[in-house]
């Protein structure tokens, strides 16, 4: 085996390690964002005081709306998270689409609550990340 062919396994395998490393990590991410989307959701259902009613906006929905939205946003993470675990290829492809569209859901909901959106979109990202780089059949050297 050559030098440049063992180098070449070498990185792959560490960038795979990192990945799946990560992926584990993004299966636990997932989970723990489901659960403060599921906060969110019943926080604002329940028509809380914590969140401030701003300015008005283009894509303005009542709290119920944002509600909902969250808690069946949370229910899904949370379940998809856990499959992630098993690496099923189902569970990849649906963590990437329901991360994506946390991403979405969250810069919707910047102007009612711009401190958890935030981490949640920068958590949401790491998660793709993760997933679309891990190959849970690549080979270890």
């Amino acid at each position: 085996m050559s030098q440049r062919t063992r180098a070449d396994q070498e990185g792959v395998s560490v960038k795979q390690g990192i990945a799946a490393g990560t992926s584990v990590g993004a299966a636990i991410i997932m989970a723990t964002i489901g659960i403060v989307q599921l906060f969110q959701g019943i926080a604002a259902v329940a028509e809380d005081e914590l969140f401030v009613q701003g300015q008005e906006y283009t894509f303005k929905f009542d709290f119920t709306t944002w509600g909902w939205v969250h808690i069946v946003l949370g229910v899904v993470m949370i379940v998809v998270g856990i499959a992630l675990i098993t690496g099923a290829t189902w569970a990849r492809v649906m963590g990437i689409v329901i991360a994506a569209l946390s991403i979405l859901a969250n810069f919707l909901w910047l102007p009612y609550y711009p401190g958890w959106s935030l981490v949640i979109i920068a958590l949401d990202v790491v998660v793709i990340w993760a997933i679309s780089t891990w190959n849970p059949r690549a080979e270890y050297y």
